[in-house]
């Protein structure tokens, strides 16, 4: 059976043993291999068990039958729900049925993937020595490293929201402090919390929490992750660690162009500033088309966002207890965006329902309040969908565990295409404006033809564009010029200085550098032709 593949009774023996299948003879009764499966389909991503059925040679499955599938199953109900068997029972009565293949008796056990909150799933009383996964070599004893994530997933309340009694206010760097309030002050400008102290409005965010035994604040996991310094963090996190990786020669990761990592000494190396250098630079080469939202350019493209998005669910969702640590890497061929720990849901859920169940639930709190990360779960669908959209081939979301380390990795690859400027204006969340032509006449308002062929097909006005208003709200001469070329493309340059209120020379100088930079060019003649405005 594959991923995502609904169990057939009918094709059972077509089917082989694998990450999601497992048959058993059970000739002798239940064997104790069983609830190891049990356990493994449990912690992993459920499974189907076949007990009456037996892999031959050439990885065939052959029906034997049971003896007495009625004792069969009641012997199997006794022990599920026997605590010193199996630490829990995560099986309705439907989950488990007697069928009948050629006249053979068999039980088919369908075993779903344990909600985090009941997990580990093990065998005895134990969870250390008890606790099994699943590969495709078969179940596996899960290393004490990969128990221990189980249990700290497994509680209501998020891990980083959890006080760090023996530290105090000290340990956070007052200038990512300052960074994160300017970015919450511009965009929540009339929010109360913007007359807060420092003090006061790190408690509102969940930085720092009070202690109810002494009546003092002290700082949450996530406080000291996002606002902390290094040193004081590996404190608490010995194996943190953040690592961007720039290689735009050749595809290579093995030699750098750009790296940043935690460990450098000359930054604070907490998780806010780590996203206040990384994010411009996986973002600094990305097309950008010339739409405008409202009075100005939109800069904020749709890859920017998944860009954006990709780097804070990876953090967002990080086991910062884990090995090998955050690393992003940049090249060529795209990113990759790699954190500890695997998915608190299924990866099925994760691309299809909307699931959303952030690790760090405290920190993607914190990031929200200044934009950055979804907090309706819609995050990587929206990453999903952009990508095939612009790029037309499929990122890649995989889940790894090598060593008893779990890690997940989102890769994001260009499959060696040029971005479909077209495909990303659809994903726009406004009206594309750029679809208008208009001829200004004097100081009437602009003639609006709907179209993008080079003669217009149908002229009315449109009262509600200000053109006027929109170019003196602007503060690039640049965009300016190229704003009202885009509006009038058979303007010559006397009548574009004269519209923004520019020298000609200067309105020359600004063209010849948009020609040179492949922004700008004319088509046709000097007399009669067009200005085309490239977006692509």
């Amino acid at each position: 059976m594959k991923r995502g593949e609904t169990f057939s009774l009918e094709a059972l023996t077509t089917y082989k043993e694998g990450a999601r299948l497992e048959a058993k003879s059970a000739r002798g009764g239940l064997p104790n291999s069983l609830w190891e499966t049990y356990s493994a389909f449990a912690n992993s991503d459920g499974g189907v068990i076949v007990l009456g059925v037996n892999e031959k040679e050439r990885d065939r499955l052959v029906v034997e039958g049971l003896a007495d599938v009625r004792k069969t199953l009641k012997d199997f109900w006794n022990m599920i729900n026997n605590r010193q068997k199996v630490s829990s029972n995560i099986l309705t009565d439907s989950m488990v049925t007697p069928e009948t293949i050629d006249g053979k008796d068999i039980l088919v056990i369908k075993v779903p993937r344990a909600e985090r909150t009941s997990r580990p799933v093990y065998i005895g009383t134990d969870p250390r020595t008890g606790t099994y996964r699943r590969n495709f070599e078969g179940d596996y004893h899960c290393t004490l490293e990969e128990v221990s994530l189980m249990i700290r997933d497994s509680s209501l309340v998020t891990d980083d929201n959890r006080l760090l009694t023996d530290l105090d206010v000290s340990v956070f760097c007052p200038e990512t402090i300052k960074s994160y309030r300017n970015i919450f002050k511009l965009i929540r400008q009339n929010h109360l919390w913007n007359n807060e102290d420092d003090a006061m409005f790190l408690r509102r965010i969940g930085a720092v929490r009070e202690d109810k035994d002494t009546g003092k604040f002290h700082p949450t996991a996530a406080g000291l992750l996002m606002f902390g310094y290094e040193y004081e963090i590996t404190a608490i996190f010995p194996n943190y660690f953040l690592d961007y990786q720039e290689n735009r020669t050749n595809g290579i990761y093995a030699r750098w162009t750009d790296r940043i990592t935690s460990q450098s000494g000359d930054w604070s190396g907490n998780v806010f500033d780590f996203i206040l250098k990384v994010i411009p630079k996986l973002q600094a080469d990305l097309k950008v088309p010339f739409m405008f939202k409202g009075n100005y350019r939109d800069e904020d493209t749709p890859l920017h966002k998944s860009v954006r998005e990709a780097t804070v669910n990876m953090l967002a969702n990080a086991d910062f207890y884990g090995r090998r640590g955050v690393v992003v890497q940049k090249s060529a061929e795209g990113f990759k965006f790699a954190n500890p720990g695997s998915m608190r849901v299924s990866l099925d859920e994760v691309l299809q329902d909307s699931a959303s169940d952030p690790r760090n639930g405290v920190m993607m709190k914190m990031l929200a309040m200044v934009e950055y990360g979804e907090r309706a779960g819609s995050g990587l669908q929206g990453i999903f969908k952009t990508w095939r959209s612009v790029y037309h081939c499929d990122p890649k979301l995989e889940v790894s565990t090598s060593g008893g380390v779990d890690r997940t990795t989102l890769t994001l690859g260009f499959g060696g295409k040029q971005p479909d400027i077209t495909a990303m204006k659809q994903l726009y969340a406004y009206p594309v404006e750029e679809d208008w032509q208009v001829s200004m006449v004097n100081d009437s308002l602009p003639e609006v033809a709907y179209g993008r062929s080079p003669e217009p097909v149908e002229s009315r006005k449109r009262e509600d564009v200000d053109w006027k208003e929109r170019i003196g709200e602007m503060k690039s001469n640049k965009d300016k010029v190229l704003y009202v070329l885009s509006l009038n493309p058979s303007m010559n340059l006397e009548a574009v200085a004269e519209t923004i209120g520019m020298s000609r020379i200067g309105v020359q100088k600004i063209v010849g550098k948009l020609k040179e930079e492949g922004i700008l060019y004319r088509e046709g003649s000097n007399k009669s032709g067009r200005w085309v405005v490239r977006d692509d």
